[in-house]
């Protein structure tokens, strides 16, 4: 036994649908590997799948197949998917049905299957539930998900009965004037009794120059054998939205971040202007944060509590800890801890470590470097490969020169030291506890702790006047 839904069922598989090449993308890449909310389409068929809890999941994999396996693979693994997983590889190109019709030794395991399309990233939990619960409780040997639309241009029609059951689906190529009038549409993602789905699999002709099966042809094959067909009507057609281009991706993009942006304030964060705000599907900022416009937030980013992120702020696979504050920036795969300024117009780059309650200010790059605690580096500067230990000042416009042409140094700047205004620091090299260098020093050579150096090549000033 397995469970879809809220209550217990019988054992139900779910198939995806993901083999077709997407020729409209214009694209080399597969077309369900395309990003939308900084996740592969597939990503979200997947997941709301594995949701759902039956007994196996099937994915019907044909153009690149390859990688499209090594890419699924990934993605059950980063989010946690434990159903079992199944590939099954259509040869040939030959339509849905014939998609279905491959995968039938999977299909013999259950007594029901979930057919999914794998371009359809805006189906919900809550409407799959639904339609395998409506599915059971009407004992339908075909249920199919529908939704309606202002404009049903492009998508299959729902012809019903008088008694509201489905009579059959209708393409908009051959549909008559009376039924392209008609406002309910196919979303793609249905419901079968394996026995009825496999018996019009072994009906269903080939149409068409390429000689496809459509998986739709199947439902009246079902009808003329006694078999019942119900729709499932969504209270949500965005839901019913595949990608076939990149014109319908920018739409999904649209939606899937308006949902990510509403599942944020209804956690309590501040978005100031929703419209000029984007964020991927796994980006988390805490309670009582402020996302100011232009902000886009990427990736695996964590944004903590009582922040205030933007304007203009990009920021990528990085980890801000409470009480920050990010001010026109760029930040990517580092961390910045608790009650750090940066910015405006600082570049953060991969493997830094900022703060805790240390700044990096206007016009400043860090880069695989630590900013200590309370260390500052407020103005010009660039921070490469350098460990700042905490409590340090670095005036404006300094560098750690870090590489020799060949390899990248280390600079090594200990606490409490203090570093003069357009002070070039050639790596390898450690600035000593409480040292100090003077504006405009070229420091060559390690500086001890406590010791002041000034000029080019930097030298230690003598106590008494002289050096």
């Amino acid at each position: 036994m397995n469970r879809i839904g809220h209550k217990a069922a019988r054992s139900t598989g779910v198939l995806i649908l993901a083999a077709g090449q997407g020729t409209r993308m214009e694209s080399s890449i597969p077309k369900i590997l395309h990003p939308v909310g900084g996740r592969p389409i597939i990503y979200y068929v997947l997941r709301v799948a594995n949701a759902l809890k039956p007994a196996a999941i099937g994915v019907v994999v044909g153009h690149e197949a390859e990688e499209v396996k090594k890419a699924i693979l990934q993605i059950a693994k980063d989010c946690g998917i434990s159903r079992p997983l199944q590939f099954i590889e259509q040869k040939k190109q030959l339509g849905s049905g014939n998609a279905v019709l491959e995968s039938v030794p999977f299909l013999k395991k259950f007594s029901s299957a979930m057919v999914l399309c794998g371009d359809t990233p805006l189906l919900t939990y809550e409407s799959l539930a639904s339609l395998h619960r409506g599915h059971e409780e009407h004992k339908a040997q075909a249920t199919l998900l529908t939704a309606r639309m202002g404009n049903p241009k492009g998508y299959g029609r729902i012809v019903r009965t008088a008694t509201g059951d489905v009579l059959k689906i209708v393409e908009e190529s051959v549909a008559t004037p009376k039924e392209a009038a008609i406002n309910e549409i196919n979303s793609g993602a249905y419901c079968f009794e394996v026995a009825a789905l496999l018996s019009g699999l072994s009906q269903i002709g080939a149409k068409g120059p390429k000689g496809e099966h459509f998986l739709t042809d199947i439902l009246e094959l079902v009808r003329t054998k006694g078999g019942r067909i119900i729709a499932h009507l969504s209270s949500n057609p965005e839901e019913a939205l595949g990608i076939n281009t990149r014109v319908q991706l920018a739409a999904a993009e649209r939606i899937i971040n308006r949902r990510m942006l509403e599942r944020l304030m209804l956690s309590g964060v501040t978005v100031v202007d929703p419209s000029s705000t984007h964020v991927d599907a796994d980006v988390e900022v805490g309670q009582d944060s402020i996302i100011e416009p232009f902000t886009i937030l990427r990736g695996k980013t964590k944004v903590g509590s009582k922040c205030r992120v933007g304007p203009f702020c990009f920021i990528e696979d990085a980890q801000v800890g409470n009480e920050c504050e990010v001010r026109t920036s760029q930040l990517r795969g580092c961390r910045v801890l608790e009650k750090c300024v940066i910015g405006p117009y600082s570049n953060i780059r991969p493997e830094s470590v900022i703060g805790p309650r240390a700044k990096v200010g206007n016009f400043s790059e860090v880069k695989a470097s630590r900013v200590g605690f309370g260390s500052k580096v407020p103005h010009l500067s660039y921070i490469g490969d350098t460990d700042i230990r905490e409590d340090v000042n670095v005036g404006a416009g300094s560098i750690t020169c870090n590489y020799d042409g060949k390899l990248k140094h280390k600079t090594t700047i200990e606490a409490k030291a203090f570093i003069g205004s357009g002070t070039m620091m050639v790596a390898p090299l450690r600035v000593g506890k409480g040292a100090v260098t003077g504006a405009g020093a070229v420091v060559t050579r390690d500086v001890p702790d406590g010791v002041t150096v000034v000029g080019v090549p930097a030298k230690p000033i003598v106590r008494g006047g002289g050096k």
